[in-house]
């Protein structure tokens, strides 16, 4: 962003629902007005959920739409992608205010947090390998075994965090713990099938 003091998410939600007098906004005007920060502000309500531990079924449904606009970004858009039905469906005006004053509160203590530093880290070329990062990140929250949604899961939030508030520490440091998170999973897995093959080859 160009702006010297970016304005924070939580105001601009409380703005886009005074942007018009009509009484609906639809989903693509709310992804249209948020512009490059739809991406880390999606990702973070979704990935929410998938924090959890010791819920399955819900993390890997929510995966999903997760991977796509990983995938998005690690394709360059500068715009999140959604299906025209999607975006199309609308909501009260006055709904969606209250929502965005009562998120202002959640969202607070990560906009208290987080600011503009490395923001060089949140844009272009460093931009697709974090959505390559977050694809490997929601792969593993696809597996269903114990605990495999919940580290990725925070990874993914502190990223979307930093991807909202142009805070490339925040981004530097969800990396950090998700791709720690995936080298233990690959050494355990690695670790299991060298062990499967030595019992195989004891074994009569």
């Amino acid at each position: 962003m160009s702006d010297a003091t970016p304005q924070r998410t939580s105001d601009l939600l409380i703005e886009l629902a005074r942007s018009s007098d009509a009484a609906e906004i639809s989903v693509g005007e709310v992804l249209d007005g948020l512009s490059d920060r739809a991406f880390g502000m999606v990702m973070l309500i979704l990935a929410l959920p998938v924090c959890l531990p010791f819920v399955y079924g819900i993390p890997q449904v929510l995966s999903v739409p997760m991977l796509l606009i990983a995938l998005q970004m690690v394709a360059g858009r500068h715009r999140l992608w959604m299906p025209e039905r999607l975006r199309a469906r609308t909501f009260s005006r006055q709904e969606f205010e209250t929502v965005a004053r009562r998120a202002k509160r959640y969202l607070g203590w990560g906009e208290a947090i987080a600011q503009p530093r490395l923001a060089f880290l949140t844009t272009g070329a460093p931009e697709r390998l974090i959505g390559l990062f977050m694809t490997a990140f929601c792969i593993s929250i696809l597996m269903p075994l114990p605990l495999t949604n919940t580290a990725p899961g925070i990874a993914i939030a502190i990223m979307a965090i930093g991807m909202i508030e142009r805070d490339g520490v925040l981004v530097l440091l969800g990396t950090a713990l998700g791709a720690f998170w995936v080298g233990m999973l690959l050494f355990f897995a690695s670790t299991l099938v060298a062990w499967l093959a030595q019992l195989q080859a004891v074994l009569p």
